[in-house]
């Protein structure tokens, strides 16, 4: 390929992507967050006959915040899900709502003996749409996951991962 025609394709390029934006009248986006949280003091108080109902209650609270869920699961003590963030939601509101919302059910259903409450913190990732099944694997064997590696290990190795620092 010449210089002209090399020229000429980048000026096609720019000349496509200008009309684009020109006649971009709307926001787009897809942006997938695995977010993890626990109990607080890491009790496991979220048994089988529960975890059901709690993962629909807050699936159908994500709904309603314009959040669709692909999946929720985890352990007695920690949740995994894994959901396309709303435009008009922060990841802070979002987990905010959840954790206030699903908390406050657990205790009115009398789902688990004791006072109820989630850990204050919470973990969130994007997720690239190419991986987006391996996480949906990874957080639906949860369960066989855990009989290798506790939940502090795997919590240390995502902030490992994804360069974080849970000190700060």
């Amino acid at each position: 390929m010449g210089t002209g025609e090399c020229a000429n394709r980048f000026n096609g390029l720019a000349i496509l992507v200008k009309h684009a934006f020109e006649n971009m009248s709307h926001s787009y986006n897809k942006i997938w967050i695995h977010a993890i949280w626990a109990t607080k003091e890491r009790m496991p108080l979220i048994h089988a006959n529960v975890e059901n109902k709690i993962h629909q209650f807050i699936a159908s609270q994500l709904s309603e915040l314009g959040c669709s869920v692909s999946i929720i699961n985890g352990m007695p003590d920690h949740l995994h899900c894994l959901f396309l963030l709303s435009p008009q939601k922060s990841i802070a509101e979002v987990m905010k709502q959840i954790k206030g919302s699903s908390s406050h059910f657990i205790n009115q259903q009398n789902l688990v003996a004791d006072k109820f409450a989630w850990q204050t913190g919470y973990a969130a990732y994007s997720v690239s749409a190419s991986v987006v099944e391996k996480v949906v694997e990874y957080i639906r064997n949860q369960k066989t996951h855990h009989q290798k590696k506790t939940f502090s290990q795997e919590y240390d190795e995502f902030l490992i991962a994804y360069g974080l620092d849970k000190h700060h």
